[in-house]
């Protein structure tokens, strides 16, 4: 980056699908548009995503978005895709930061800035395809490696590494926030991607007696979905597949808790190694108020802290979990006390603007 530019360089972010319809409703892909969106406040900011049809517009806050298409998908992987427009729409830029660095575009992105005086960041936001990291160490094209856990670090091995750091990621705090005129229901709430390593099974199961859980999220396993509805015959389980912001913002305020039940090992005996780099509903649901119950698995237990801004339980073990629900059923006193805590960590640890900032430190670092 241009010295001159140091303190208002123009990024453009890179990530493989936009978040939405014609997208993905995906939290990778959320979070990388909200960073975005977020950024745009303070300095001139871009994203380009790959699609089935090209678009372009400009969101209220000055973010101009380019979704590049028709997009090949390399290899046949739906989320790693590549057109050669990108060449052309990272050409302004002073910074680079891509979305997913084991993705073709963003590693023909990195190069692309190492040979013309730019810089170039990476997030891991958990996903990857094919592409040079296939066959090589990919890390070093980058200047540096934004982390969002001190989980996410961890496990990539940079540690200690210059210019891997933890920026972590944030809510629109006025958009989540609680509202005093909407009473606390019996309610459990949880929001995501309807897959087996997320545990809805085991939440299902903990279920007691007395309490309602709503599932908001869209089913993107068969099989899992169909098993779902089984063990809900019966109990007060409603699932939301089509729900906007201010659908889940609702859902929050009236919840009693939100819950994150993710495992490593899931229902079939499949394994995965990392379920979840940050838990961006936990933190949505705790910005309204409400307590946050995780399983002590990844980088959960970096957002919730035991016992003070909600529970963490054991992966695996509906009992464990039971406990806890049937604890929030029976003391709204506490469901208010860790309500509130819970608000204030996510107010003093987890904004977009401090996300942003984080950024921003980075890039002039870099």
């Amino acid at each position: 980056m241009r010295s001159g530019r140091m303190s208002h360089p123009r990024v453009v972010h890179v990530t493989p699908a936009l978040f939405g319809e014609g997208g993905v409703f995906g939290g990778a892909e959320r979070y990388s548009l909200e960073l975005a969106r977020h950024m745009a406040k303070v300095v001139p900011t871009a994203l380009v995503a790959f699609g089935d049809e090209p678009r372009r517009f400009t969101t209220p806050e000055g973010l101009r978005v380019r979704v590049l298409g028709p997009a090949w998908r390399v290899r046949g992987q739906a989320f790693n895709r590549f057109h050669s427009g990108v060449v052309r729409a990272v050409a302004g830029a002073d910074v680079v930061h891509c979305h997913q660095p084991r993705m073709l575009a963003s590693e023909v992105c990195a190069l692309l800035a190492r040979a013309t005086g730019r810089r170039a960041f990476a997030s891991d936001l958990g996903a990857g395809g094919w592409g040079f990291s296939s066959r090589l160490n990919t890390d070093g094209w980058f200047h540096g490696h934004l982390h969002i856990s001190e989980y996410s670090r961890q496990v990539a091995g940079h540690v200690g590494r210059p210019g891997a750091g933890v920026i972590y990621g944030g809510v629109n705090t006025d958009l989540f926030a609680p509202d005093s005129s909407v009473p606390r229901e019996p309610l459990v709430v949880f929001v995501g991607r309807l897959m087996p390593h997320k545990g809805v099974d085991v939440l299902i199961d903990a279920l007691p007696g007395g309490m309602d859980l709503e599932l908001i999220g869209r089913p993107y396993h068969e099989r899992f979905f169909a098993d779902l509805k089984r063990l809900a015959a019966g109990k007060r389980v409603t699932f939301r597949p089509d729900c906007g912001d201010d659908d889940i913002v609702r859902a929050y305020r009236r919840a009693a808790c939100v819950v994150l039940p993710s495992l490593y090992r899931d229902c079939y005996g499949n394994e995965s190694k990392v379920p979840e780099l940050l838990g961006q509903t936990l933190i949505e649901g705790m910005a309204c108020g409400a307590p946050g119950i995780c399983t002590a698995v990844a980088s959960l237990p970096e957002v919730v802290t035991d016992g003070e801004t909600g529970f963490v339980v054991p992966p695996n073990d509906p009992s464990a979990l039971r406990a806890r629900l049937e604890f929030l059923r029976d003391n709204a006193t506490a469901v208010g006390e860790l309500g509130r805590a819970a608000r204030t960590r996510v107010l003093n640890h987890f904004t977009w603007g401090g996300t942003v900032m984080r950024c921003l430190e980075a890039y002039a670092a870099g």
